[in-house]
């Protein structure tokens, strides 16, 4: 009789401990940068954009937990100066340079669509790894807020 043990292929295997915080920052970072084309893609056809998210939430009655889909703010990443639109990138509610030197910090855009074009190179740039030293700086400004 073959053991059920025996049929298996068994190795020797250590999981990782957490990911990168790099690598987190990055993920983060593109998943707001969607958020905000997802909302200037709204804005453009004449839409409103709602981003959801998950909250558990106790019932007071019964003192169950609950996970209910509730809506979330989303800020505008933009705003106006002059007749032009900047641009910046955020990390919560810090702004990350965009250049290593940190004395820009915007992009200057003509229209809806040149900007949703922006907010795309922005992701992929984010995605490569190009902003990785200044999402860095933001994430120890705005974790420096918190210690006080």
């Amino acid at each position: 009789m073959s053991s059920i043990l025996g049929s298996l292929k068994l190795v020797n295997a250590k999981r990782n401990a957490g990911t990168d915080p790099v690598i987190a920052r990055r993920y983060k970072m593109c998943e707001k940068v969607r958020e905000q084309i997802a909302l200037a893609t709204a804005l453009k056809a004449g839409d409103t954009f709602t981003a959801k998210r998950l909250r558990r939430v106790r019932d007071e009655e019964t003192g169950l937990s609950q996970v209910v889909e509730v809506t979330k703010k989303v800020k505008e990443w933009w705003f106006f100066n002059g007749d032009k639109v900047c641009v910046q990138l955020r990390y919560g509610s810090k702004v990350v340079p965009l250049t290593a030197k940190g004395d820009k910090n915007s992009i200057e855009v003509r229209d809806a669509d040149e900007m949703i074009d922006v907010l795309q190179k922005l992701e992929q740039a984010i995605t490569a790894g190009e902003l990785d030293s200044q999402i860095q700086v933001a994430s120890e400004l705005l974790r420096a807020k918190f210690k006080k």
